[in-house]
């Protein structure tokens, strides 16, 4: 059954001649919240790269890690910004299945995403669960929703999955980076990953000529430049390494074979 069968009608402001990353993303893990436009180009992708469907599981499973992580060691708020469609289990899940008081804030800018808040907000009863629709390029609109749901005044683990190497820099990727943890307390944590053409520099060229073709904003950034978003935060060892490298003592591996290291970084920083 095709994305067209399966998908959602009627949702204002929805573009179904344009491809979307929320949708390509759901159409690579399997999902059925996506249309025409999003399949054709994801398989035009997994023509120059077989492992995307690998590469996306691979980036859920290090956002479960990095919120156990967090959970484990008492960060009780989060904000996930770039949400993305519901794959279960969702951030507040793992949160709140160690410590269900914790408070979780979703935000993205995909009206797809909207239409399925309710399942979003399923938390837990004593922890709160929110979502709030933003764009990622207005950090300001984030902030002012956030508090609202969140304390301020107590640390604040933001988390940016997959979601900066469709933020260019000269849409402002560091600064918003920097304008969302400016506002939160030390102890404060940034979790973020990130698509990178230094392991395939041919195949990621031929991807960033696609997503341009398609009016899709790509900026496949190296290990030098995603530690930037880590100026005046102290780097969680293991530091900024391959996405499926970081922590995996603390589970979720990821089925199947994937030839080389995944195409991406992983990486969390504290605010001092």
């Amino acid at each position: 059954m095709t994305g067209h069968d399966s998908g959602p009608r009627g949702l204002p402001g929805i573009d179904t001649g344009k491809p979307h990353p929320a949708r390509m993303y759901d159409w690579f893990l399997g999902g059925k919240d996506n249309y025409p436009v999003d399949e054709e180009m994801g398989r035009q992708l997994l023509a120059l790269e077989p492992r995307l469907p690998v590469m996306a599981r691979v980036n859920r499973a290090f956002m479960h890690r990095a919120t156990r992580w967090l959970a484990g060691r008492g960060v009780r708020q989060f904000l996930d910004v770039g949400t993305g469609i519901p794959t279960e289990p969702n951030l507040h899940q793992v949160a709140q299945g160690i410590a269900p008081a914790s408070r979780v804030v979703y935000c993205d800018n995909d009206p797809i995403v909207l239409a399925h808040a309710e399942a979003l907000l399923r938390g837990t009863p004593p922890g709160v669960t929110e979502y709030l629709q933003a764009d990622a390029r207005d950090p300001d609109a984030i902030l002012e929703q956030a508090r609202l749901v969140l304390d301020f005044g107590e640390p604040v683990a933001v988390s940016l999955i997959a979601l900066l190497h469709f933020v260019t820099d000269d849409d402002g990727a560091y600064a918003l980076v920097r304008r969302l943890m400016s506002e939160l307390p030390p102890g404060s944590h940034l979790v973020l990953s990130h698509a990178s053409a230094d392991f395939t520099p041919d195949t990621a060229k031929e991807a960033g000529d696609l997503y341009r073709s398609r009016e899709v904003p790509l900026a496949l950034r190296s290990r030098e430049e995603v530690t930037r978003f880590f100026d005046g935060l102290d780097l969680v060892e293991p530091g900024v390494v391959v996405v499926d490298r970081w922590h995996p003592e603390l589970g979720d591996p990821v089925p199947g074979q994937h030839d080389g290291p995944i195409p991406g970084y992983g990486a969390m920083g504290r605010k001092p």
